[in-house]
């Protein structure tokens, strides 16, 4: 199943600290997704402690992107980075209340019924979500995450990010 209950606290309890490490060792996923490319190779979406690492595995070539508070990266995730055939916006979001659940059910949903799609659902909160996405792109990929933040006192930030990679 897409949608993975996890049983521990997400370890990343802010997207105020995400950072951004590509082509780094990342530590070991709490779910995946394997999808393979019409053209050959693959791309495996992993959730994280309420962040998220994607692998792409070309027969050329091998990629990862990994977002989270603990990645190998001094620097904060930017609202855009360029590499070498790769393209990732970000942008963070507050949300109302209603809007946020909205969006975490809207999310959970699709996790759990459609392809290509992975979610990690962490105890205590039913918004407290990280979802992936991903396609074949040309020779390519493209994904987008969603990191969602639940605020005690109403509503919640999202992260959401938008990648590209093509070998």
């Amino acid at each position: 199943m897409p949608l993975h209950h996890l049983a521990v606290s997400p370890a990343d309890v802010s997207g105020a600290g995400l950072r951004l490490a590509l082509n780094a060792a990342a530590p070991t996923p709490l779910a995946t997704c394997r999808l393979t490319h019409p053209d050959g190779g693959a791309l495996v979406l992993g959730v994280l402690g309420a962040s998220h690492m994607v692998t792409v595995e070309h027969a050329d070539s091998a990629f990862s992107e990994e977002v989270s508070c603990t990645a190998a990266a001094s620097t904060e995730l930017p609202h855009r980075a360029v590499a070498p055939g790769y393209l990732l916006e970000s942008r963070h979001e507050t949300h109302s209340e209603n809007s946020f659940r909205a969006l975490a059910h809207l999310l959970r949903t699709r996790c759990a019924q459609e392809g290509g799609w992975l979610g990690g659902a962490f105890p205590g909160d039913d918004a407290a979500l990280t979802a992936l996405a991903a396609e074949p792109d040309g020779d390519g990929w493209r994904w987008r995450t969603w990191h969602l933040y639940p605020d005690p006192t109403g509503g919640g930030t999202v992260v959401h990010t938008s990648s590209r990679w093509r070998p």
